[in-house]
């Protein structure tokens, strides 16, 4: 059974003053059973906010790292200085392709250091506006895992817990709004690439996620899709609230897979 997860992207807010007391709050507010809660702070947050979980099963994330263990790249963070810090990492965000120009080549090498190094990645992929008006979307999205997963095996990326974001950059922060057909329709198309890449063993345990502008008031249209196995929040993450609504939906998700994978098992042979 896949796990449902959780992460929060709080992108860049908060300083290491104020990083651990958000935490605490959100760790506090959101103890559901079942459900894999990840926070992805920035950089200079990670202690704060790996301190003020410890202990609650909270995980922590980075939001991105360099293709390189080290080197002459001013300003960038390698996988082993995460070492302690963060477990999970973010990778290909789509504020990174547009921002740093990052490719799918560039994330691939990033993915593949983040394997190498025990960080569990979050690959995100998503179409832009013009992709999904020029019926693109899936083409565009199909493309992307393809480059961002070119050259590992299955084998690899089953070991190291890939988990693939699907975020679609027009319903985010521009007042359209995907839907949870939607999300289902770009799972289906992401795990059509996982099943060439991995012989159908990676379409069926990789989560993938949903991340679009996501609250409380909506997730539920996307938990409620069979292929959808939790999300990657922005803007809420940064809100007790927002989190504990979001976290207690994907615990109602996580609670029914559970007893359907158990209805599922062969009943023991006669006493």
């Amino acid at each position: 059974m896949r796990p449902v997860v959780i992460a929060a992207n709080w992108k860049m807010h908060t300083t290491p003053a104020d990083a651990g007391e958000l935490a605490a709050s959100i760790a506090a507010a959101t103890r559901q059973p079942g459900v894999v809660r990840v926070i992805c702070p920035p950089f200079l947050s990670l202690e704060a906010v790996r301190r003020a979980v410890a202990g609650e099963g909270v995980e922590v994330g980075a939001q991105n790292v360099h293709h390189e263990a080290s080197g002459a790249y001013t300003g960038e963070i390698a996988a082993p200085m995460l070492a302690g810090l963060a477990t999970w990492v973010i990778l290909g965000h789509s504020e990174r392709r547009r921002d740093a120009g990052e490719t799918d080549a560039v994330v691939n090498r990033k993915l593949q250091r983040a394997l190498a190094s025990g960080l569990r990645p979050i690959v995100c992929v998503g179409e832009q506006l013009e992709d999904r008006d020029a019926g693109r979307a899936e083409a565009v999205v199909s493309a992307q895992v393809r480059g961002c997963l070119a050259g590992l095996d299955a084998e690899s990326l089953l070991a190291g817990g890939l988990v693939i974001a699907y975020e679609p950059v027009w319903a985010i922060g521009t007042g359209r709004t995907a839907s949870g057909a939607d999300a289902a329709a770009m799972s289906a198309a992401i795990r059509a690439v996982l099943a060439e890449v991995g012989a159908g063993t990676l379409a069926d345990a990789v989560p993938v996620l949903y991340g679009g502008s996501v609250t409380a008031a909506n997730v539920g249209e996307f938990l409620v899709e069979p292929s959808i196995d939790g999300a990657l929040v922005g803007g809420a993450s940064l809100k007790p609230d927002e989190m504990a609504g979001i976290v207690a939906r994907a615990a109602v998700t996580a609670t029914a897979r559970a007893v359907v994978e158990a209805a599922s098992r062969p009943a023991d042979g006669p006493a």
